[in-house]
């Protein structure tokens, strides 16, 4: 009897080790040599990664645990994601790339200034405009002429400009119904202090002075020499009010006169 029973003790036990080492068999069949499951690693965040500030960085808890680690803790400005490729669950999200346009201090995205001066932008081209009158004195005659003036101003950097001029006047009759007319044709440099409302400006011009009526053994062209200056007050960034006053300076009738000009119009900028 007691040999019956060990015989059948040793046939169960036989089968069960024959079962283990069959199952153990077909698990390594199923796996690569030298195969072994990858451990948990924490990888840093790719480059461009920025934090929110609203939520506050992981814990020191959860940086020694990568496992714990969530969007949540590094949330990002992105809807690009990675996928883990072991668990199969998303991990850090990439950012996605910022258009150039769209970055500030950009040049490409900014216009061009026209004229900088002052804080802000302006014209370099300045055309004047206006009524004048002249008070022409000579050894042969005196006139008071009413007349127009034009004048042409390009602003070569903040304050330094080159201008031109003409000028005319018209006085009433002298000697024999013979009308004084007065033609100048001058330009040069001129020089103004550029402020945002007020422009206060000086200008030396030389050029050409035409007088009518034709006097006996004289000539009705003379050098003419034009200084003086006045003050622009800006309406809008394209128009301002002028007002100047000039000293001029002409060689008739074999002397120098001294004449004295007053001029008021308004200044288009473009």
């Amino acid at each position: 009897m007691m040999r019956r029973l060990l015989v059948g003790l040793i046939l169960v036990l036989g089968s069960l080790s024959a079962a283990q080492a069959q199952q153990s068999a077909s698990s390594d069949a199923a796996s690569p040599a030298g195969w072994s499951a990858p451990s948990p690693s924490f990888s840093p965040a790719p480059a461009g990664f920025v934090p929110s500030s609203d939520v506050p960085f992981a814990s020191a808890a959860a940086l020694r645990d990568p496992g714990d680690l969530s969007s949540a803790a590094f949330p990002v400005a992105t809807a690009v994601s990675v996928t883990d490729s072991f668990s199969g669950e998303p991990g850090f999200a990439a950012p996605a790339p910022v258009p150039a346009a769209a970055l500030p201090g950009d040049p490409a995205a900014a216009p061009d200034p026209k004229f900088l001066y002052g804080g802000r932008d302006d014209y370099r081209w300045q055309l004047g405009l206006g009524a004048s009158w002249e008070r022409f004195r000579s050894n042969i005659f005196n006139a008071s002429a009413v007349g127009a003036n034009a004048s042409v101003s390009f602003y070569l950097n903040d304050w330094l400009g080159v201008e031109g001029n003409i000028l005319t006047g018209f006085a009433p009759e002298i000697f024999d119904k013979e009308h004084v007319k007065l033609l100048n044709f001058t330009g040069g440099p001129r020089i103004a202090w550029r402020q945002r409302q007020w422009e206060p400006w000086a200008h030396v011009l030389v050029g050409v002075a035409h007088e009518q009526p034709q006097t006996a053994g004289h000539s009705r062209n003379a050098f003419a020499v034009q200084a003086g200056g006045g003050a622009d007050y800006r309406i809008n960034p394209r128009l301002s009010l002028r007002l100047e006053g000039d000293w001029l300076r002409s060689l008739f009738f074999g002397e120098s006169q001294n004449n004295f000009i007053l001029m008021g119009g308004v200044v288009i900028h473009f």
